[in-house]
């Protein structure tokens, strides 16, 4: 998996080594399945929340594991240009390229471990495709990309983009040395990433070594997700089985357990894990398409600004590729 990595954990700063007596690790309220479906112009996604309470996803919307297939000469697909308004949506490239562009300015080429933070806020047009490269060669595809609501407050802040390369992430590992966690966004036992936030979020990527445990430090007012990106484990000291497109939802308490299975697939031989978890804004949500509002007064305005155009204008010409 070409997400970062270092040749050798042990150089990394460590999670703090949990007191099992003084620490209220959080137990598994919910274990589900993502169904598979299609994005787009056709490319194959599972619906990471499906089947969750909004009010357990809370401060998130919506996520998609893309892929990890490996497309034919002729098979990558991206989206066409659409809109969005009142949220943010994060694009986590693991394996594969993918090209960006928007009605603000924004955009570029992201790449093996790469993250597009795009704020739509008041309203924005975007496209994501794969380079042409790519669609003549094929090639693997895997990554993620999750939606984060705004609250009521930020709906209509002026949209903006950040392209974190995933040398930025901040790299830690555990006491032991068996995982490596990638922060993206938000802080981790007090290491940073580099997201820039509206909503107080925090991300990671974690891979796992077999039969490696990560107790993980976690803010006590955020939820707690964790989805299976690739092979095999459990979660929580009651150790719940985990595999590849199963979401976690954590209940409280101020620590996460996972733990990779000894024994793992070869073709996926660590457990990958996208860590997610946020204060929740506690707001009506009205979700319908490319538009996340409080009212359903508000989605019809956004419909209406969109087709008359007040969300952006498709730009003349692509932007240069970068990264």
């Amino acid at each position: 998996m070409p997400a970062i990595t270092v040749e050798d954990v042990l150089v990394l700063p460590r999670l703090p080594t949990l007191d099992p007596t003084a620490t209220r690790f959080r137990a598994v309220h919910r274990l589900t399945t993502a169904p598979r479906g299609h994005e787009g112009e056709g490319f194959p996604v599972r619906r990471g929340f499906a089947g969750v309470p909004i009010s357990e996803l809370d401060p998130f919307v919506h996520f998609d594991h893309i892929g990890e297939v490996d497309l034919g000469p002729g098979e990558p697909k991206g989206t066409p240009w659409h809109p969005h308004r009142g949220f943010e949506t994060v694009t986590y490239v693991i394996d594969g390229i993918v090209d960006h562009q928007d009605s603000n300015g924004g955009g570029g080429r992201i790449t093996n471990g790469d993250t597009q933070w795009m704020t739509a806020g008041a309203g924005i047009l975007h496209i994501e495709t794969p380079p042409e490269s790519l669609v003549m060669s094929g090639g693997v595809v895997h990554g993620t990309q999750l939606w984060v609501n705004l609250p009521r407050a930020k709906k209509l802040t002026p949209p903006r983009y950040q392209d974190i390369r995933g040398t930025q992430a901040t790299l830690l590992t555990t006491p032991d040395g068996g995982a490596l966690i990638r922060a993206i966004a938000g802080d981790v036992a007090g290491h940073a990433g580099p997201g820039v936030t509206h909503t107080p979020i925090t991300l990671a990527h974690i891979t796992v070594e077999p039969g490696a445990q990560v107790d993980l430090p976690w803010h006590p007012r955020y939820n707690a997700l964790v989805y299976a990106l690739a092979g095999a484990g459990t979660v929580g000291t009651e150790t719940r089985t985990i595999q590849l497109g199963q979401l976690a939802v954590f209940g409280d308490g101020d620590a996460l357990r996972v733990a990779a299975n000894p024994r793992q697939d070869p073709r996926t031989p660590k457990l990958e894990l996208f860590v997610m978890g946020g204060q929740p804004i506690r707001e009506p949500v009205a979700h319908y398409g490319p538009f996340v509002m409080n009212t359903r007064d508000e989605l019809i305005q956004a419909f209406e600004d969109y087709q008359a155009g007040r969300l952006g204008v498709i730009p003349a010409t692509r932007l240069p590729h970068t990264g």
